[in-house]
């Protein structure tokens, strides 16, 4: 058994749809399918979930949204008819979205997941008539009533342990199943939804779940490459990398999986396989627990940007028992995750997004902090970047640093924050988000030039 996901791009009109359906139906095994809402149908269109934000928006500033919500009709409308569906379809969808702006707006959190939530719905029921309408025995699965269950965390939920023993039994039906992405329920039945691009999850869930064989994820290139293809040009593509290197990958801004995508299938051993839609016949990239290391130490660079650094330092800080604790509290109490907190002897750094550290939030954290912790010095930097160099090899190979840093001196890039995680398998560095497109050419010339 497959369990297969389609994103957005895949799914963004009826030549599209079309597709998938002709993806799907080639393989019996391909039982369970997971659909994205619709995406962009060229570079300036607008995805169906931001039409749905924009709803959102509307209705909690207190307009009616009519225009908004035709618009991703209309969108529904359009596919419907080029793939010779009845208005039916059209109509359910349009009284769906109405009921759902006629929802509670008291909690903003709440409603906005619960109209977000309506893209993914809705294409999964579009895209079941439609292969119903082919003569496939195709039905829609409820979310709910398959029992995916999450935390209660609006836009950022986790699904509950409970939830894969009741989504394996979707492993007895016999029908071609098609599954709304990025949403579930909480036990109480409130509408919740992942982070963006969450449909990956949910195919990693449900995968987990019926016990997979593969995990097959189809998006709009043929394989996983080696760098960004808008940063470098032609680079490497990679055949086979490991689910450690994938995540990795995707923290620092690969953008091909959503970066908690593998934590399900990891815990099963079940590979992922990215393939291209429309390139079906490509055979794309494996994500699976080992590889052979021997095609290199590297096998991507990954760059991400909107990070900040909290910079604090006190003289005889380490002889300061719970200093580091007490400064990981103030975040915490704040509701402000951290990504990194490199550490001198008498300082440290503690990496935050940028998103979540607004002005307001920082001045309140650096008056805490200097009013509780009784530092030398607190400051804020903000636009840097951390640009990711990953690979199982690289804990067996001498000399990556000093390669690394070369590549950077000599492309004239200043190096802020260096990381390297006790699995060796990266390497972070923290540079100037005006220096991160060059920092990743810079490294992509000294570990992968010589070979392209």
């Amino acid at each position: 058994m497959k369990v297969v996901k389609f994103g957005g791009t895949s799914l963004a009109d009826a030549e599209q749809i079309r597709k998938v359906c002709k993806i799907i139906t080639a393989d019996p095994e391909r039982r369970l399918i997971v659909v994205s809402a619709p995406g962009k149908r060229f570079k300036d269109d607008i995805k169906v979930t931001d039409l749905l934000i924009k709803c959102a928006e509307k209705r909690l500033e207190g307009g009616s949204a009519e225009e908004e919500a035709d618009a991703v009709v209309a969108r529904y409308g359009e596919i419907a008819e080029e793939l010779g569906l009845s208005g039916g379809i059209v109509e359910e969808i349009a009284a769906d979205l109405c009921r759902r702006l006629s929802a509670d707006r008291s909690n903003r959190h709440k409603f906005m997941d619960f109209i977000k939530a309506a893209g993914e719905d809705n294409c999964a029921k579009l895209v079941a008539r439609y292969l119903k309408k082919e003569g496939v025995n195709a039905v829609y699965v409820n979310p709910r009533e398959a029992g995916m269950l999450l935390s209660g965390e609006y836009g950022n939920a986790r699904v509950l342990p409970e939830a894969y023993e009741k989504l394996k039994e979707l492993r007895h039906r016999r029908e071609l199943m098609i599954f709304p992405g990025f949403f579930g329920y909480t036990p109480e039945g409130e509408v919740m939804t992942f982070p963006r691009g969450g449909s990956d999850i949910t195919g990693s869930i449900l995968a987990a779940a019926v016990d997979a064989d593969v995990y097959e994820n189809f998006t709009d290139v043929d394989y996983v490459f080696s760098a960004d293809p808008r940063i470098v040009e032609n680079p490497k593509p990679i055949t086979v990398l490991t689910y450690r290197e994938m995540r990795e990958l995707s923290y620092a801004g690969f953008n091909v999986l959503h970066e908690d995508t593998t934590e399900p299938v990891y815990r099963k051993g079940i590979p992922i396989n990215i393939r291209n839609t429309n390139r079906p016949d490509a055979p794309g990239t494996m994500i699976v627990p080992e590889r052979n290391a021997q095609n290199g130490p590297v096998v991507g660079i990954a760059c991400d940007k909107g990070f900040c650094y909290v910079f604090i330092s006190k003289y005889m800080m380490n002889r300061e028992i719970g200093f580091g604790r007490r400064v990981l509290q103030i975040f915490e109490e704040e509701h402000i995750s951290y990504e990194h907190t490199p550490s001198g002897i008498d300082n440290i750094s503690v990496i935050v997004k940028e998103k979540q550290f607004g002005r307001d939030v920082e001045e309140r954290v650096v008056r805490r902090i200097k009013e509780s912790l009784q530092v030398d010095d607190v400051y804020v930097e903000r636009n840097r970047a951390l640009i990711m160099l990953a690979g199982e090899g690289m804990m067996r190979t001498v000399g990556i640093a000093y390669r690394a840093t070369g590549a950077f001196a000599r492309a004239g890039i200043n190096i802020e924050m260096i990381n390297q995680g006790s699995s060796e398998v990266s390497m972070m560095f923290g540079v100037l988000e005006e220096d991160a497109e060059n920092a990743v050419r810079a490294l992509y010339r000294e570990f992968f030039g010589n070979e392209w």
